[in-house]
């Protein structure tokens, strides 16, 4: 059975010690107005961060696991239906083009929500998810908050790259880093939620996931185990792979019109790149390709592939040239 929705998700996996601090937190009468949860893509910050949102706005309940609250509890259900009136809830939506954004017209309302006396006596209750996708204006629209904020007012924050929020943002935040499950856990959810696959595409799912439910559950109802395999030849053709299947490789990605494709490319890549790099650098056996450069240089393209990822899907760029482009470096020279 896949997990629903984090606003309406009663399960949490691998985080209880951060819950549980949470809670301790909020049981002192130390709880701080702004917290900002990192963690990698899918590890579950946003699940974590609605079911503190929650057990708050239900007058913190005592419960066996930290933060839970029944799923027949009033509260759960409107906040999962997304109608409790002391709960605002934002997430990055499609702008120009395919690109994710959170618009700055609705972060300026949230000063607005969280000055507003709660609707049922308790807290105001904020929450964004990926919050780098917000740009430097609407990141500023929240600071006057940040600075000065409401009693009775919390913000919480979801992010797989703080060095992308504003460096005034974190400093007023409390920090919570969420950190990959282990692989085992992993492999229970892969055959609690994928038992139509075989052991071994789940075991590869697995893998490549690196320890988020989410971005396993991403990868198994897209094309995970398709471009895993696609990142998987290019390398094994380094340093010197066939400009024709370059291109057909390129075509097949930028087909894709929503951008999935492309990014989870590209995604897979770099994190193939990334272990083989710490690999070599820890003195491990390395894939041979990497013998072609210095590892200082190869280090170097794995950013390149990034910053060449992230602005292609910004600024609405030729996904097939971003493909070439970015794949041409990594060849031989």
């Amino acid at each position: 059975m896949m997990p629903p929705e984090p606003p309406g998700n009663p399960l949490l996996f691998g985080h209880e010690a951060a819950a549980r601090m949470l809670a301790a937190t909020a049981g002192d009468g130390r709880l701080h107005h702004a917290w900002l949860f990192t963690g990698p893509l899918g590890v579950g910050k946003a699940t974590l961060a609605y079911r503190f949102a929650r057990w708050l706005l239900a007058g913190r309940p005592e419960a066996a696991e930290p933060l839970a609250l029944a799923q027949d509890n009033t509260v759960f259900r409107r906040v999962a239906a997304g109608t409790h009136a002391d709960l605002k809830g934002l997430a990055p939506t499609s702008g120009s083009g395919v690109k994710l954004m959170i618009r700055v017209d609705e972060v300026r309302q949230v000063p607005r929500f969280l000055g507003l006396t709660a609707a049922e006596g308790g807290w105001r209750i904020v929450v964004v998810e990926q919050a780098e996708a917000m740009n430097a204006e609407a990141q500023n629209a929240l600071l006057k908050t940040l600075e000065e904020p409401p009693a009775r007012a919390l913000l919480l924050l979801t992010t797989s790259a703080p060095d992308r929020l504003l460096p005034t943002i974190r400093s007023r935040c409390r920090r919570i880093d969420l950190f990959p499950l282990a692989e085992a856990e992993m492999l229970g959810l892969a055959e609690e939620w994928l038992p139509d696959l075989s052991a071994q595409q789940r075991a590869v799912l697995t893998e490549i996931s690196a320890g988020a439910p989410g971005r396993l559950l991403r990868l198994a109802e897209g094309d995970g185990l398709a471009l895993h395999e696609q990142v998987q030849g290019f390398l094994a053709e380094l340093p010197r792979p066939d400009p024709r299947r370059l291109h057909q490789l390129a075509d097949a990605l930028a087909a894709k019109r929503d951008g999935t494709a492309f990014v989870t490319f590209v995604e897979l890549l770099r994190d193939r790149l990334g272990t083989a790099i710490r690999q070599a650098a820890r003195g491990i056996p390395a894939p041979s390709f990497l013998s072609a450069r210095p590892l200082a240089e190869w280090a170097t393209l794995w950013d390149t592939l990034g910053h060449l990822a992230i602005e292609t899907e910004a600024l609405n760029l030729d996904r097939k040239q971003a493909v070439l482009s970015g794949l041409s470096q990594l060849a031989s020279r």
